[in-house]
């Protein structure tokens, strides 16, 4: 066998003291109801073996923890932008981190899960993921930064075992188009190369690869998956994921799309959506990865099922659990060593100053082309998706419809607000192109419900000054509401996972 360089050594001891995690259930604190989910898959006769909780207030983690007893608990992060050149001198940085060891430690989570997307851009606030630029300077920030965030792991979190959780990169989904110059598998491959995470691979991020990056044009579903398999760096995959697929709210085809082709032969529109049924077809996807050889590190399989109605939580889980039982979750071979060695790696050189500084002009111009303020020129633009209608949609009604409506109807939070701008002529449409209008600096711990509410008084100051107070009070009584509904309710489970 050839020898394995630092690097790979480095993975294989941080996951030779990771156990296997098996089938389970990635779940919001919140939604669904624990008790309620847990009770209902107890009385159908299906446990997950894991449980992966999203991001919460930390009181509530300590709750799931107690509750959940020596059960398997692991974290899904969140708002650490690791694609993003300015991370590492961000203010605000080194506190997330130091949040997020609290929670993983609350949590005695043997891995951090973070999509490898961001939700903030060069001062340009999202709602929902945007993946990175596929490049190679890309690539080598995230590496970058995933060994920096590794790296604060080792120094400020210990789990019960002894270790430092292991840092997860998650491929994130495309939702309309990509940018970029290198395809996906190989981006995976250069952050790889040098730094020792894990990665994620979530099925239906890879359908929506599939679907947007216009490979479904040119060969099979089976055969782009087989392709795409043999190219990424598959021994570094550690848990996969299964979540929904559906058409976006904001569709106005959705319900024509939602279960087969249309007319033209063309795929449906799906996107991401984890409150959404999983459709059949991402079932004969996994049995592909799952058959794949260079699966050689898996940890744990798990269904997205935050927001998603109990009933067919359960229904499917169950359905998925009698499928895979007898998944055989492969053992690690660490590598042999002479000596006790770290399990971390001689710093790294950082990006030269002159490249870092071109990727983050090249971040700038992707989150202007996102938001319609600039044209798809330039070389991340050359795909040939990037630039045609998949483009014009997000921008022309996914965005529109992410701030008006995704995470918090505006209309609704801002009910006398609204009534009174529109008695003056303004109508809601003019807090897209607002909210787009000029770069912000970023908020100390991201919430996208937080910044709406920032814009939603920033746009009234503007638009109708007279009506400031009332935007305010109604800001005001929201912020209240919001921190109530993020406490920690008496009990959030009743039985271990």
């Amino acid at each position: 066998m050839a020898a394995l360089n630092a690097v790979e050594q480095v993975f294989l001891r941080r996951l030779g003291l990771i156990q296997v995690h098996g089938l389970g259930l990635s779940v919001d604190v919140y939604s669904p109801d624990l008790p309620s989910l847990l009770g209902a898959l107890r009385r159908r006769q299906v446990r997950p073996a894991y449980l992966e909780v999203f991001r919460a207030a930390p009181a509530a983690l300590a709750m799931v923890r107690s509750q959940a007893g020596d059960g398997l608990l692991t974290y899904h992060g969140e708002g650490l932008w690791l694609t993003q050149p300015d991370l590492a001198g961000d203010p605000a940085f080194p506190q997330e981190v130091r949040e997020v060891a609290g929670h993983l430690q609350t949590l005695d989570s043997a891995w951090l899960n973070h999509e490898c997307a961001t939700k903030s851009i060069a001062g340009y606030s999202f709602g929902t993921y945007l993946p990175p630029l596929y490049t190679e300077s890309s690539a080598a920030m995230v590496a970058e930064n995933t060994r920096l965030v590794q790296e604060l792991l080792d120094r400020h979190c210990r789990l019960s075992s002894g270790a430092a959780p292991l840092v997860l990169l998650e491929m994130p989904p495309l939702t309309y188009f990509i940018a970029g110059t290198v395809d996906v598998p190989m981006f995976f491959q250069l952050v790889v190369r040098s730094t020792p995470c894990g990665l994620v691979l979530d099925v239906g991020h890879l359908w929506t690869v599939y679907r947007y990056s216009g490979a479904w044009q040119a060969v099979s579903l089976a055969q782009f998956v087989k392709t795409f398999l043999d190219n990424f760096p598959m021994h570094r995959v550690v848990e996969i994921h299964v979540a929904g697929l559906a058409p976006h709210e904001s569709s106005s085809a959705a319900q024509s799309e939602l279960s087969k082709r249309t007319g033209d032969g063309s795929l449906p529109v799906w996107t991401d959506a984890h409150a959404a049924p999983i459709p059949p077809v991402l079932f004969e996807i996994l049995d592909q990865i799952l058959s794949h050889p260079g699966l050689t590190s898996l940890r744990g399989l798990a269904l997205e099922v935050d927001t998603k109605p109990v009933e067919l939580i359960v229904e499917e889980f169950a359905q998925f659990a009698e499928r895979y039982r007898m998944v055989p979750f492969p053992e690690t071979v660490l590598p042999v060593a002479s000596d006790e060695q770290a399990v971390w790696l001689p710093e790294e050189e950082r990006l030269p100053d002159a490249v870092a500084r071109g990727l983050e002009e090249a971040y700038d111009r992707y989150a202007r082309v996102a938001v319609g303020r600039a044209d798809p020129l330039g070389t991340e633009w050359t795909h040939p998706t990037a630039c045609a209608d998949e483009l014009d949609r997000y921008r022309s009604i996914y965005l529109p419809y992410e701030i008006l409506h995704w995470g918090g109807d505006v209309e609704s939070m801002f009910p006398e607000s609204c009534r009174r701008l529109a008695g003056q002529g303004v109508p809601l449409s003019r807090f897209v192109p607002f909210w787009f209008s000029r770069p912000r600096p970023r908020s100390p711990s991201y919430d996208f419900f937080l910044v709406k509410i920032e814009r939603f008084i920033e746009f009234v100051h503007e638009e109708a000054p007279e009506l400031a107070g009332i935007a305010q009070q109604e800001a005001d009584e929201l912020r209240g509401a919001y921190e109530v509904a993020n406490a920690p309710p008496v009990q959030i489970m009743s039985e271990r996972p």
